[in-house]
């Protein structure tokens, strides 16, 4: 007798689908259009989760393919993530007095961001971007104007803007924690978690962003700088700095550098630093931007509902 309460299988054994390989090994990547200093074009908003108490959404545009390479599966990585913020609420009453507000981040790739699939429980490279998204964030919140509170910022990476796809996973662990690639993802989780707390009204010294830059080896140019490196892009990178950065009390938060700085004299850490520092003023600007245009929406549907302040 048939299970209506279960989808059968079928009566007969199947085999699984074989797919033939479609990325070969000599796939190389994209030549860099941009400008050493130019950044890819961000797209950001917030609001977009109404359970949330802040939501936001960012977006960098891919890196440009090369002709050869206009396939599904060869196409170019972009970055795709989303941030919500739940609170500040009151902790458990069994949890111990706090003077301080706090704080607890998240960051989880979605099943679908990378071609090697994430699991469930939060990997040694997530765990580790949480861990350096606290940091950021740690310094830039008034923790004393909620005492026995706590906020929750989750970060979801929907695209990873990975550089698995171009045999670039470089990492001193064997690559389980990624190539190059979790610096710009680092980058955007600031610069996107500043933008939802902003959304959820937390009080904050000022707004943080994160900037990224990387010394790249050109095939026919001596080793530079470049802002905003997409690791699809590059021939070849050496170092890489990734900063959380407050450009009104001109302080750093967070500072996290992979690589070696010392290969050019010209191009040591110091430079590498400021360059950084410049890819955060630039990201601040889209910032400040998708602020104000969530401060008029809000300032429109408040006059909606209250005709009679309106009219006043």
């Amino acid at each position: 007798m048939t299970d209506r309460r279960r989808i059968n299988g079928p009566p007969s054994g199947t085999s699984p689908p074989v797919f033939a390989s479609s990325l070969s090994s000599k796939v190389f990547p994209a030549k860099r259009k941009r400008a050493p200093d130019e950044l890819r074009k961000i797209f950001l908003k917030t609001g977009l989760t109404p359970s949330a108490s802040g939501s936001a959404y960012l977006e960098l545009e891919p890196s440009t393919p090369t002709a050869a390479h206009k396939s599904l599966a060869t196409k170019a990585p972009a970055l795709k993530l989303t941030c919500t913020v739940h609170g500040p609420r009151p902790l458990p009453r069994s949890a111990p007095f706090s003077p301080q507000l706090s704080l607890s981040t998240r960051i989880k790739f979605a099943p679908f961001a990378a071609r090697q699939r994430k699991g469930y429980v939060p990997d040694a490279g997530e765990r580790d971007l949480a861990a350096h998204l606290e940091t950021a964030l740690r310094g830039v919140l008034i923790g004393e104007r909620w005492p026995k509170s706590g906020v929750d910022v989750v970060v979801t990476v929907l695209e990873g803007g990975e550089d698995a796809l171009w045999n670039r996973g470089q990492s001193s662990d064997g690559g389980r924690t990624g190539g190059w690639g979790m610096m710009s993802i680092l980058s955007g989780c600031i610069t996107v978690a500043s933008a939802a707390i902003i959304d959820a009204g937390i009080d904050c010294i000022d707004v943080v962003t994160g900037g990224v830059a990387a010394i790249v080896r050109q095939p026919t140019a001596p080793p530079q700088v470049f802002i905003d490196p997409c690791p699809a892009d590059q021939e070849e990178i050496y170092a890489t700095c990734v900063v959380g950065y407050l450009q009104t009390r001109d302080e750093i938060t967070e500072l996290w550098t992979k690589g070696n700085v010392t290969l050019s004299i010209d191009l040591g850490f110091e430079h590498l630093l400021d360059q950084a520092v410049e890819a955060a003023v630039a990201a601040r600007l889209v910032l400040i931007e998708a602020i104000k245009e969530s401060t008029e929406i809000k300032v429109q549907t408040s006059r909606i509902g209250h005709p009679k302040n309106a009219a006043s």
